[in-house]
């Protein structure tokens, strides 16, 4: 990848260069990933093939970054209990990548081919639910509290997406009702991940809950950008189908307030309500972010940025707080539009 591409695709990733300036943080990634890959081993040849398909392929493991941050506060390296809680939520989200490919027909995911596309959606599906058994015999190893935390989320997880789908295709869809979803589907695993980490590093109870809290706030925000990148960046620069979510009927904040924008609103309206070709896809995009719509998310991602800023500070360990405090305050501030 040449350096240009490489400036393309900065903005679509999160910069979790905060955490990585934690002492023994990036060393315990790399003692993460051995430990991912031997969960999901089943001694079936083609099975192992399915479930290392997207560990394979990398990833920013932001989850387990927030779960191994919050158990060490970067002060020492992670013990195996504080890996294996930090495996079992990337598991967790990784299934979630197998099945909302599935619902979703998508052919790309980090660049290389999905799962589905490749092996088929009922092989996804079953995958997936394999991913979540290992994540499930994981956490019960870990404890009760952190096994009911982790059944709680899947749960919310699953009512998350299926306030999605339910919405699917609806002009009338609530901001109301949107964010009820992502705090389902996104921030309810962030919120986890730093409470599991918590827990296997043993912290005080004041301090489980600043990071859950910081957790909660961070993942709104994060499925905030994600929902403007769909509107605003590129198929190479996503990694993925751009305007997926407004292809499908998945209408989020950007698309509920253009929709309700005096200008933007009428020429936006008669496109939705029906599933999108590629030009009326671009047209609706384009509107979208031709309108204030944009801008206004944004202004409503910094609030929850400002939330996760003051959880972060309630928490004890300096560098801790600083670097999640950082983390927070970088998702919003290197969008291109951000800066206007």
């Amino acid at each position: 990848m040449s350096p240009r591409d490489r400036r393309r695709i900065s903005f679509t990733l999160v910069n979790a260069s905060p955490l990585l300036s934690l002492s023994f943080l990036a060393d315990d990634l790399v003692r993460l990933e051995p430990q991912l890959s031997a969960a999901v081993s089943s001694g079936d040849e083609f099975l192992d093939q399915v479930t290392t398909h997207l560990i394979a392929a990398g990833g920013k493991r932001l989850r387990p970054s927030l779960a191994l941050a919050s158990a060490t506060s970067g002060t020492r390296p992670a013990g195996m209990d504080d890996i294996s809680g930090a495996v079992a939520v990337e598991l967790v989200h990784l299934a979630s990548l197998y099945h909302d490919d599935v619902i979703d027909e998508a052919t790309m995911r980090r660049n290389t081919q999905t799962v589905n596309a490749r092996f088929g959606n009922l092989v996804a599906i079953v995958a997936g639910d394999f991913l979540l058994a290992r994540s499930a015999a994981i956490a019960a190893a870990l404890g009760t509290e952190i096994a009911g935390l982790l059944a709680k989320t899947l749960g919310r997880l699953c009512q998350g997406q299926v306030t999605e789908v339910r919405s699917a295709f609806s002009l009338a869809r609530t901001d109301e009702d949107y964010f009820t979803s992502i705090a389902g589907k996104t921030a309810a695993l962030m919120s986890t991940s730093c409470r599991i980490g918590a827990l296997t590093g043993g912290l005080a109870r004041l301090e489980v809950e600043a990071l859950t809290t910081f957790g909660r706030c961070f993942g709104m925000v994060f499925q905030l950008r994600d929902d403007i990148l769909d509107l605003i960046g590129t198929e190479e620069e996503l990694g993925k189908l751009a305007g997926q979510d407004l292809a499908e009927g998945i209408y989020t904040l950007p698309v509920l307030l253009a929709l309700r924008d005096p200008e933007a609103g009428p020429e936006l309206a008669p496109l939705l309500g029906q599933p999108l070709g590629p030009p009326e896809r671009d047209k609706a995009r384009a509107i979208v972010a031709a309108s204030g719509a944009i801008d206004s998310t944004l202004s409503i991602g910094r609030r929850y940025v400002q939330q996760a800023v003051e959880a972060a500070t309630a928490v004890p360990a300096t560098e801790l707080s600083r670097a999640l405090a950082d983390l927070a305050g970088s998702l919003l501030a290197d969008l291109p539009l951000a800066r206007r």
